[in-house]
């Protein structure tokens, strides 16, 4: 039987061929995102700034909650950790604690926060490569180790040593004035030293030096460190030094760190995004299987159509049905191997070209290495493996069943009528992709809703393709009486069409998904944009907002701006993140002075009057989730694990355009890595307020300080959007990308094949500008039911995205980006129908007959 598989796949190159095409980028796609969430799982962060300690003591960057479960005489504990968003800060007094273990030979404590060079002209210089530039304390130095090149260390609170890149950059020597905008006022050190690294100069981060009494001035964490390096004495390995040192903080709340778990603790950033790459491998990678799926079956599906006669007269011979199916399950194995190896191998690049891309949007840190196993090449060819051989074996199943004479008669002309099996299927499907629709209206964050979105896309789409014949032959039915306009090509193209139903809706089916899935991944993030933008812009009263350029606006800015005459309020807003329990909710730290006249997130229930230290307000969507109420007491977790007991001030509506937890300023910047403000809404009174000159005057020299007016702002924040949903683009757009190959794939196959009946059409005095005709209106027959099927799905599931994210049934959609989908889907048909189509009638009429008897 192998050998018959065999033969049959030389003899069939055409026609196998667009199985393989199918299978082998399936297989590319599901190895990329199988690296992707491998690395996501167990990828390297490796570590710079600790490099000289082999063993790092920090805080526990998790929240921890315990469930305790009962089943008759037997209790089984479990325990669930969430990461937080801040950094977790140490008592002080843990250092003399470690350095009086025996074979610790120094105990060196880390301080780290922004800190940023200024040029002389008042901008700040970014870190390495536009990175982050942070200020330690002189004493940390070893940690690295770093060790002066060049002057002397810092003795005193005005002076500062610099990394040798920085130097390299600004040119400044020792003896140099600098300015530094930190977390506090911008401030004049004197360069005392140029400092550089053992490992050669850093790649993730600059470095200043300052003193140990400036640097905890500048931290705002009195008494408080932010990691220790223990360092060992001579013959002491670092797992029996960890272990010692473990042993001591046993129940303090710390961890004790070695070797590759160094990377994490220094980079919070890169163990975050492997949570991130989790969450985005595994959605990219199951849809990209369920489209893959839809797509192989469609195609081999259209395979085994045009092998019908073949298969038919092999059942006429006396094959067995068992025969027919190993036969036929054999050659799909043989596809699906060389089709599953080859695009596992094509899978690596793709891997690394997306971590580049990521890397490149932010979405993850450089330091986040990509991690290559053996589990996602296994994962692929066996996924190329299996759908090949379901597809064959589903799409084969009616010819196999069926006796000879009927396999016959229906390889002689199409079946008219339809299987109650298929059209079960397909509104089992399509009650499926309702009750998916009806669940997605009721979810209201986005990391919850996103794969649901994308799953309802598939489910619907998998309905279309196994209703498709009868859809088709509802849509012949309606375009019949239009088309009899064209008198020849439409009567072609409707008499094909009629009898042909299948042949259509197999076109139809990747269409419809690609056109559904382009809608959804670009007209998701306009939805959920457009909402947020809407909510800020309707509940910012400020006629002005003061950002930055460098790490956040500093506290004078709004002591300066307060004193103008004219400014009635000015209101400071730091961003964060809070857990209640495990959920973590988008949070802000806001000062509370005339928060009323600059802010309005339209409070539905309680008041923002008297909102103090203790008060917080919830958006309508994180309360409903709390059951709180105005009154209420709530327990949370801050960014740096600080847990504290708030009253519910308020309920607001406007959750999407503030987040959904408001705290107080003075109470968040006590619990952040970074206190500066990332804005201040600045309120000046009616008709006699000062303008941008009078703010930009009273503000004056505070580095990568601007004012900017409502519209600027709102372009800065649709520039952030688009850059976040930039990931989102990328990731699916492969996706689309395959459903576009599968789209050109299954129209070239359905016209090659049909090389036979073009040349008797032409043998009965059809003339080949007549046959393209009919081509160009099945074309545009193609394009419209995939559009009308595409657009329904995609408005359907964007309507009920609406409603669950932003309570509104009226998703934003772009005409342009709309029109341009469709455009490309067009292109697509008519490129994948008329050039096949062209290539068919090039031969001579009775040379093709021949040639196929």
């Amino acid at each position: 039987m192998l050998r018959y598989a065999l033969q049959t796949l030389r003899a069939r190159k055409g026609g196998f061929t667009g199985a393989f095409l199918a299978l082998f980028c399936a297989a590319a796609l599901v190895t990329a995102c199988g690296i992707l969430l491998e690395t996501g799982l167990r990828g390297t962060i490796g570590t710079e700034r600790y490099a000289g300690a082999p063993v790092i003591v920090a805080g526990d960057q998790n929240v921890h909650q315990v469930t305790v479960e009962r089943k008759g005489d037997k209790t089984k504990r479990k325990e669930k950790t969430k990461p937080l968003s801040e950094r977790v800060w140490l008592p002080a007094d843990t250092v003399t604690t470690l350095a009086a273990l025996p074979g610790v030979r120094a105990a060196v404590p880390e301080i780290t926060f922004p800190a940023y060079a200024v040029t002389p002209a008042g901008q700040i210089i970014p870190g390495v490569d536009a990175k982050a530039s942070y200020g330690h304390a002189w004493t940390s130095a070893p940690l690295t180790p770093f060790t002066l090149v060049e002057g002397a260390a810092p003795s005193a609170a005005h002076e500062v040593v610099i990394d040798r890149e920085l130097a390299a950059r600004t040119g400044l020597k020792p003896g140099a004035e600098l300015t530094v905008q930190s977390t506090d006022a911008p401030r004049e050190y004197r360069v005392t030293g140029i400092a550089a690294s053992s490992g050669g100069d850093l790649r993730q981060q600059t470095s200043l030096f300052f003193t140990d009494t400036e640097a905890e001035r500048l931290s705002r964490r009195t008494g408080q460190v932010m990691a220790i390096g223990v360092l060992p004495e001579p013959g002491l390995s670092s797992s029996e030094l960890a272990a010692r040192v473990a042993h001591a903080l046993h129940g303090t709340g710390t961890q004790v760190v070695t070797g590759g778990g160094r990377g994490p603790v220094e980079f919070l950033d890169a163990a975050k995004a492997r949570i991130k790459l989790v969450s985005m491998g595994g959605a990219i990678g199951g849809t990209s299987l369920l489209v893959a799926i839809l797509v192989v079956v469609g195609t081999f599906a259209l395979t085994i159509q045009q092998r019908h006669r073949e298969l038919a007269l092999l059942r006429a011979i006396a094959a067995t049905p068992r025969q027919v199916r190993r036969l036929i399950g054999r050659e799909a194995l043989i596809v699906g191997a060389l089709a599953g190896v080859l695009g596992s191998a094509t899978g690596l690049p793709v891997a690394h070209w997306l971590h580049g891309k990521f890397v490149g949007f932010k979405a993850i840190p450089e330091t986040l290495e990509l991690t290559v196993g053996f589990f996602p090449f296994a994962v692929a060819i066996g996924a190329a493996l299996l759908g090949a051989w379901a597809a064959a074996r589903i799409s084969a199943r009616r010819t196999t069943r069926i006796r000879p004479a009927e396999a016959l008669s229906e390889a002689a002309m199409e079946q008219r009528t339809f299987t109650w099996g298929r059209i079960g299927a397909g509104i089992a499907f399509l009650t499926g992709g309702v009750v998916l629709l009806v669940v997605l209206s009721m979810l209201r964050s986005e990391p919850a809703a996103t794969p649901v979105t994308f799953l309802s896309v598939v489910v619907l789409a998998v309905a279309v393709s196994l209703l498709g014949p009868l859809l088709a032959r509802i849509a012949v039915a309606t375009l019949g009486i239009p088309l009899k306009v064209s008198r020849v090509g439409g009567h072609l193209a409707t008499a094909n069409a009629r009898a042909h139903t299948k042949r259509l809706a197999a076109a139809v089916t990747p269409l419809t998904l690609l056109i559904a899935m382009a809608c959804t991944v670009f007209f998701v993030q306009t939805t959920v944009g457009a909402a947020a933008t809407a909510q800020a812009r309707a509940g910012n009263k400020a006629e002005w907002v003061v950002g930055s350029a460098g790490p956040g606006v500093p506290a004078q800015a709004g002591e300066r701006l307060r004193r103008v005459p004219g400014v009635s309020a000015v209101t400071e807003i730091v961003r964060t993140s809070v857990r209640v329990g495990l959920d973590k909710y988008p949070a802000q730290g806001v000062s509370t002075e005339g928060l009323t006249r600059t802010w309005d997130p339209v409070v539905t229930a309680g008041s923002l009057d008297g909102f103090g230290p203790r008060s917080v307000a919830l958006s309508a969507l994180a309360a409903d989730a709390l059951d709180r109420k105005p009154g209420d007491e709530l327990k949370l977790t801050l960014g740096d694990g600080t847990e504290t007991q708030l009253t519910v001030a308020a309920v607001y509506e406007r959750g999407l355009g503030f987040g959904d937890v408001t705290m107080s300023h003075s109470l968040v910047t006590r619990h952040v890595d970074n206190p500066l403000a990332s804005a201040l809404l600045v309120k000046t009174r009616d008709g006699g307020g000062p303008g941008r000159a009078e703010l930009r005057t009273a503000l004056g020299a505070l580095p990568g300080v601007a004012v900017l007016d409502r519209d600027e702002v709102e372009d800065l924040q649709a520039e952030v959007q688009q850059s976040n949903a930039e990931v989102n683009y990328v990731a699916m757009g492969l996706i689309i990308a395959f459903t576009a190959i599968a789209v050109v794939n299954t129209l070239a196959m359905s016209v090659f094949d049909r090389r036979r009946e073009f040349a008797l059409l032409r043998l009965i005095g059809t003339t080949r500008r007549q046959v393209r005709g009919m081509l160009r209106i099945e074309a545009a027959m193609v394009t419209l039911l995939a559009t009308t099927l595409g657009t329904g799905i995609a408005l359907a599931v964007l309507t009920a995205f609406s409603i669950g994210m932003t309570g509104s049934a009226s998703p934003s959609v772009d005409g342009w980006t709309y029109l341009g989908t469709l455009g490309f889907a067009a292109l697509l048909t008519a490129l994948a129908t008329l050039v096949p189509g062209r290539l068919a009638l090039a031969g001579r009429p009775a040379d093709v007959i021949g040639s196929r008897t």
